[in-house]
């Protein structure tokens, strides 16, 4: 799936459908944490001022995504959004009411945060990634 979404992604300036569809998105691109290869993930994202928010919902799951372990291990990433492509450092949330404020965020662009909230017991982190 991600490689469908990742293409359309490219071939469009960042502009996707399917469960995208109207949605901020952007490419990380993060260094395996124990293959030192890169990943490269599409993900919804929202701001904070400068600042790009994401979030490792991983739909609900039970777990964290690949990509988070990745970028816990390996903070520097590269971006994508649009055309535009850059490094970031990317940080974890550790603050509780700012990581629930930055989540906030993400369930104001798109609904479908809430619902991942709700299927899992574990606290979805929040990562912001600054350039």
């Amino acid at each position: 799936m991600n490689r469908g979404v990742i293409e359309e992604f490219r071939a469009n300036a960042g502009i996707v459908g399917g469960m995208f569809e109207g949605k901020n998105v952007l490419l990380l691109t993060t260094i395996g944490a124990k293959s030192g290869e890169e990943r490269l993930s599409p993900l919804a994202f929202t701001r904070d001022g400068d600042r790009i928010v994401i979030a490792a919902s991983m739909g609900g799951a039970p777990k964290n995504p690949a990509w988070f372990h990745n970028l816990v291990a390996n903070p520097k990433v590269t971006v994508e959004i649009g055309t535009e492509k850059f490094e970031a450092t990317a940080t974890v949330i550790a603050d509780r009411a700012e990581r629930d404020r930055l989540y906030a965020g993400m369930i104001a662009h798109a609904e479908g945060f809430a619902e991942y909230e709700k299927k899992t017991d574990r606290i979805i982190p929040i990562v912001v990634l600054e350039r």
